[in-house]
């Protein structure tokens, strides 16, 4: 039997489309599971390989379930990222007229990218949750909601009908979709690289998070996302997932590292990676003074002057 990659189910999911973009995706099991937890657990307990599940869109940032998860419980680590652009179709039984749709459903993360098209067209319609799109054209074909928002591909699997196509409120939306396992040894850098973590502060202090992001600024780490997170131990605690240009084998990258390390209560290592559709052309130079030839020249500095040959 071949290897499985778990994935937020059921099948007809944008989830699901862009997992088979993925070359390794044809020789594995691709098994869904109903919600992110389940997918990230199935990896956890042995189940699966690896899990496949979206983590952030250019409309609404950070995906917190997908966050939440990674940010508690066992270990894990991304090993992969895919983007995919997305639209939505308006999936409804055969014969539904948009006069006729009362309710519509979809997941969370879909209704800050409908809002306006759903205001503007069905302005009296009850929005619903479902555990992901597909489920929501599943509960759909189950005569449990009259409409929901999916991709278009969904509507054959489901017996349904694209009543509307290219729904958008935002030009070029993506969703981040990311290749999670258990812990090993990062993939070997590329030279266009991403690196993610979460720290959780030693105590609340004023200029706190400066500290934090302070490591990565002087030593020219840019930043691609900040995002709190509560931690559950009441107002005010919160974790911060980052996500920064580079990899832990860069030597500025490994030196943030080491000083969040010293100053943070707790850092979650959560992988360096490939970025997706960025190449080595595209990646800005490092400031000066942080790339790895000029730090290895610091350090030799160093232990020549504690030698005495400075």
């Amino acid at each position: 039997m071949p290897a499985s990659y778990a994935y937020l189910g059921p099948e007809g999911t944008f989830t699901e489309v862009a997992l088979r973009t993925l070359p390794e995706a044809a020789t594995r099991q691709l098994m869904p599971y109903v919600s992110v937890q389940s997918a990230l657990d199935a990896v956890r307990t042995g189940e699966a390989e690896a899990a496949f599940v979206p983590i952030e869109n250019s409309v609404e940032g950070g995906i917190t379930t997908t966050l939440d998860e990674l940010v508690a419980g066992t270990p894990l680590m991304i090993y992969r990222e895919v983007l995919l652009s997305i639209t939505f179709a308006l999936l409804v039984r055969p014969g539904t007229r948009l006069s006729d749709i009362k309710t519509v459903s979809a997941h969370p993360a879909a209704q800050p990218q409908v809002r306006n098209w759903l205001k503007a067209n069905l302005p009296e319609a009850v929005w619903e949750s479902a555990a992901s799109n597909a489920d929501a054209a599943r509960l759909v074909q189950e005569g449990r909601y009259d409409a929901a928002f999916a991709g278009e591909f969904a509507a054959t699997r489901y017996g349904l009908t694209a009543l509307e196509t290219g729904i958008h409120d935002a030009e070029n939306a993506q969703t981040r979709f990311v290749l999670v396992g258990r812990p090993a040894r990062p993939a070997a850098p590329t030279g266009a690289d991403k690196t993610s973590v979460v720290l959780w502060q030693r105590d609340d202090h004023p200029g706190g998070l400066r500290d934090l992001l302070g490591e990565f600024a002087t030593r020219g780490v840019n930043l691609m996302l900040l995002q709190s997170r509560p931690t559950g131990a009441g107002i005010g605690n919160y974790c911060f997932c980052i996500d920064a240009e580079g990899h832990i084998s860069d030597r500025r990258m490994a030196e943030a590292l080491m000083g969040l390390k010293r100053i943070c209560r707790e850092v979650r290592f959560l992988g360096s990676y490939p970025r997706a559709e960025v190449s080595v052309a595209d990646v800005a130079a490092p400031l000066a003074g942080t790339s790895d030839v000029e730090f290895v020249a610091a350090s030799d500095w160093v232990a020549r002057c504690q030698d005495g040959r400075f």
